[in-house]
């Protein structure tokens, strides 16, 4: 078996303010881009062998996968499929933790009034680990604590209460045998 690394972008500004990116294109803080260096220093120093990164198109984690790329002299390329989910009606509302928008989380097939469901996020990030398990290099995925979920639910067999409440800090590093 092989190796997958993921991890999620580097701290917002919307972070910072508490509120739902979702697909909205939210920029890195000057912490942010220093969390980038900082994991591109810890993939060195636990000596980690990566043949490539494959990022989200969204600047957040775009910004975080060029950092690292450029700090550990790794290519990175762009993945359509990692981009985050869509809130829909939650984008840009805030507390991220309302009652409402945890809620709605447990319901895999709400599409969040013109967001996009679990269930379709699901299947494109299942269908690109299922791509990715055939090929023989080992990555590092840059994106989103909406497709950390969906990572970690392809790893392990969650409840619908964990995997609504799962997430990861901003550039923590998760390992999955693949």
């Amino acid at each position: 078996m092989k190796k997958l690394y993921f991890t999620r972008h580097g701290q917002t500004t919307w972070n910072v303010k508490n509120k739902i990116c979702g697909k909205t294109d939210v920029e890195l803080t000057d912490l942010g881009k220093e969390q980038a260096k900082m994991l591109a220093q810890k993939i060195k120093e636990q000596e980690i062998h990566l043949d490539g990164i494959l990022y989200s198109p969204l600047i957040r984690a775009k910004e975080t996968a060029l950092i690292i790329s450029k700090e550990i002299n790794v290519p990175a390329y762009e993945e359509p499929l990692l981009i985050e989910q869509c809130f829909g009606k939650f984008e840009g509302t805030s507390p991220r933790n309302a009652s409402d928008f945890v809620e709605a989380k447990k319901q895999f097939i709400n599409s969040y009034e013109s967001g996009e469901s679990m269930f379709r996020l699901a299947q494109r990030i299942y269908n690109l680990l299922d791509q990715i398990k055939k090929d023989e290099k080992v990555y590092l995925l840059v994106a989103h604590n909406g497709i950390s979920r969906v990572i970690e639910s392809y790893f392990r067999d969650m409840t619908n209460e964990e995997y609504a409440c799962f997430g990861i800090k901003n550039c923590e590093l998760k390992q999955y045998e693949i």
